[in-house]
């Protein structure tokens, strides 16, 4: 029996109030998909999208919020919403949780305080809080990419687990926004470190990538240029 599709969760970054993608997470080298990102999400839940992933690039970059847009689409589209970018507080986690968002994804904040990640998952349960490792390699980014941080995926995997976390998102920053397809060796890597729900981002391009997802058992991927310009069918294709 062959393992279940995995789940491709379509992204709307949100920069300066529109929907892009950057090139390596790179702010400065954006295309801009959508005007609104409302627009952006909504049509891909038109699409068949049961869950989109947002994005709050001037957060994660200290240029900014759109926490006004992110609310709108949070109240407007009909199926839930994953909300990261800039969340390094308690308090901006649980504003956007109050606000509707199905999940929080946090990012830096894990790397520089894991206890934040312990007391939401504590107060709201793991369904509703998800961790972002971002990384060139095996070490991570953190402050919208733009920092190494000189801890190791392999470092962190076991103090979330402890923490309680059931779903760990892996992007590969090099990869991210390039269509350069995933890379397989650092996939099976970060699916060896963690055993939780796993969903990776950065670089996925075409179905042969969907396929590398199936056989190394990986739940999920983060997908956004790819559906945007249409190397990756979306939805993808029936099986039979």
């Amino acid at each position: 029996m062959s393992a279940p599709s995995p789940l491709l969760i379509p992204c709307v970054d949100i920069q300066s109030g529109r929907a892009v993608r950057l090139y390596e997470g790179d702010p400065d080298r954006e295309t801009v998909y959508f005007e609104s990102p409302l627009a952006a999400a909504k049509h891909w839940v038109s699409l068949g999208a049961t869950l989109v992933h947002l994005v709050d690039l001037d957060a994660a970059t200290g240029r900014g919020e759109n926490r006004a847009v992110i609310h709108q689409i949070t109240r407007e589209l009909g199926v839930p919403v994953e909300v990261g970018g800039g969340i390094r507080t308690r308090e901006a986690a649980e504003d956007l949780l109050a606000a509707g968002v199905e999940r929080v994804v946090i990012g830096t904040a894990a790397v520089k305080q894991p206890e934040l990640v312990r007391e939401l998952i504590a107060a709201h349960g793991p369904a509703r809080v998800v961790v972002s490792l971002d990384a060139r390699g095996l070490e991570v980014a953190t402050h919208g990419w733009a920092q190494g941080s000189g801890v190791g995926v392999g470092e962190l995997t076991p103090v979330l687990s402890a923490a309680g976390l059931h779903t760990l998102i892996f992007t590969d920053v090099t990869r991210d926004g390039t269509l350069r397809g995933l890379d397989r060796e650092l996939m099976r890597q970060v699916r060896a470190l963690w055993t939780g729900t796993l969903i990776v981002g950065g670089g996925v391009a075409n179905l042969d990538d969907v396929a590398l997802l199936q056989q190394e058992g990986i739940e999920g991927a983060i997908v956004g240029r790819a559906i945007y310009e249409g190397t990756l069918p979306y939805p993808l294709p029936q099986q039979g």
